[in-house]
Order: structure tokens, then C-alpha cells, then sequence
């Protein structure tokens, strides 16, 4: 079972757009991705709200998530995200074994 995370950063103006650029170009999101038990880590722009990011982000389990954030790296975001004095609001979501009804709905 993994763990499925959307995080929705929300700032006035560009703030949450200038946030994931610099966690980018810091390489902050590169050292995520490759920390033991990432599975995704990406950051994508809502049509409708050009005031907020969405950054979806998957991990193998709990343990993984626990040991991401105890590193150093939560310092950095943490640090961002006051920067840009950002809000956020969070869903998560724990997955199951893909259900044989959903996939004739799947286009592949």
C-alpha cells in the first residue's frame, strides 16, 4: 500500500508558483525524488487558480514519509513556504489493490 499525497500551496500572487520554481532550482524537489521510498514528486498548475500549486507526492508507505520528514530537507521547505508566506491545504490518500471494475474505464 502506498501513500498519496496532494498538497495545495496557496499565496497571493505568484508566491506558491515562485515557491515550487525555487524548490526546483534548489534542487530541493531532485533530492526528494531520490530519497529511499519516493515514488512521485511533481508539481503541476491548476487551470482555474493561478494563485496556487499543487504538488502531488507518493511514498512507498508511512515509514518512508516519517523518515522524509525528519531530514534536513523539511527545514528548507519549511523555510520556503514562509518565505512566500504560503497556506496549504492537504489530502492524503492511502492505496489499495487497483479494482478490476475501474479498469475497462481506463484507457491505456
Amino acid at each position: 500500500m502506498s501513500l498519496l499525497i496532494h498538497i495545495r500551496y496557496i499565496g497571493e500572487k505568484d508566491n506558491a508558483s515562485n515557491f515550487a520554481k525555487e524548490m526546483l532550482d534548489n534542487n530541493i524537489v531532485n533530492k526528494i525524488r531520490n530519497q529511499k521510498g519516493n515514488i512521485q514528486y511533481d508539481y503541476y498548475i491548476p487551470f482555474e487558480d493561478d494563485g496556487s500549486i499543487l504538488l502531488i507526492d507518493r511514498w512507498e508507505n508511512q515509514e518512508a514519509l516519517d523518515i522524509h520528514h525528519k531530514s534536513s530537507m523539511m527545514e528548507e521547505i519549511i523555510g520556503l513556504r514562509e518565505k512566500y508566506d504560503l497556506r496549504m491545504v492537504v489530502e492524503r490518500f492511502e492505496s489499495t489493490e487497483d479494482n478490476p471494475d475501474d479498469i475497462k474505464y481506463i484507457r491505456e
